[in-house]
């Protein structure tokens, strides 16, 4: 049972993860189609002088702040941010993560110090209590959370706890490190489809459908 789990899983839950990417790529140009412009704005027809680009450039900033929770919670947008980046980047620049991939293919890549990379798993952490007080405390969000939200924050956050434990080894490392595994393996394969995979195709959707939302003109609609 280890052995699977430290060996073959890994590729099955990888697998499972590039395919579910895939497959929910072709989905979204399946279910969207391109939009028809049914009509030409004068505006769209001038040059682009330097002062119209500034002006396109505040327009964009003005409907960017308004239309997201940057305009009314700036706070709530930086910790977000931040957890978002950090979800990438502290898995990918991992160094323990690269000695197994070295070992495993022969490929060395860069790694963040060890002491940069616990510093970024304890902000992970953090903003996650910050998340989960959030949903816990504040009552317009406690109305809109169900257990399936806790469920996608627990699946989120337990890599790193588990991650973090294991580095400082913490209790038994054996079997720490054998729930790091799973956890990093149960997130890899339901990201492509839960409500995780927003941080994947968030751009996707933001940049190609045109809707209030859209950070751009999109070119295509539902």
């Amino acid at each position: 049972m280890i052995d699977f789990v430290e060996g073959p899983l890994i590729w099955i839950a990888l697998g499972v993860f590039l395919l579910g990417l895939l497959f929910q790529g072709i989905q979204f140009f399946a279910v969207t189609r391109k939009r028809e412009w049914r009509f030409l704005t004068l505006e769209a027809k001038k040059e682009k002088t330097g002062s119209r680009w500034f002006e396109e450039i505040g327009r964009w900033i003005r409907r960017f702040t308004r239309r997201t929770v940057l305009g009314t919670h700036p706070f709530l947008i930086v910790i977000t941010s931040a957890f978002h980046v950090l979800l990438f980047g502290v898995p990918l620049f991992l160094l323990g993560h690269h000695i197994l991939l070295d070992s495993a293919l022969g490929v060395s890549l860069w790694s963040f110090p060890e002491s940069f990379s616990d510093a970024m798993t304890i902000a992970v952490l953090l903003c996650g209590l910050f998340f989960l007080g959030r949903r816990l405390f504040l009552a317009r969000v406690r109305a809109l959370t169900t257990a399936y939200d806790y469920l996608m924050l627990l699946i989120t956050m337990v890599p790193f706890l588990t991650g973090f434990l294991a580095y400082h080894q913490w209790f038994d490392y054996r079997t720490v490190i054998i729930l790091h595994i799973l956890a990093g393996e149960v997130m890899l394969i339901v990201i492509p489809f839960t409500r995780l995979g927003h941080m994947i195709f968030f751009f996707l959707y933001r940049f190609f459908i045109d809707s209030e939302y859209s950070f751009v003109r999109g070119t295509r609609t539902w």
